[in-house]
């Protein structure tokens, strides 16, 4: 069984949550299922690049913003 290693995740919740916004409305704008986007969200599946530029996009960050280590990746691996 795949365990996602967390300094490889991506941080998309995070920024949702800084930016006072919800996975719907994130689904809504890139034109994905909110599964789908949920799934982005919690690290269960992981964006293409494609999806991830445009989720970028979106959010108004970097691509690199969406893929930095938070400090509790740091401590965990």
């Amino acid at each position: 069984m795949y365990t996602a290693n967390p300094s490889r995740m991506n941080r998309i919740k995070e920024i949702l949550r800084i930016q006072g916004r919800s996975q719907t409305w994130l689904a809504e704008q890139i034109g994905r299922s909110y599964v789908v986007t949920t799934n982005y969200c919690n690290n269960k599946t992981q964006p293409s690049i494609f999806i991830l530029r445009k989720i970028a996009k979106v959010l108004d960050v970097d691509v690199r913003e969406l893929l930095m280590e938070t400090k509790a990746s740091k401590v965990i691996g």
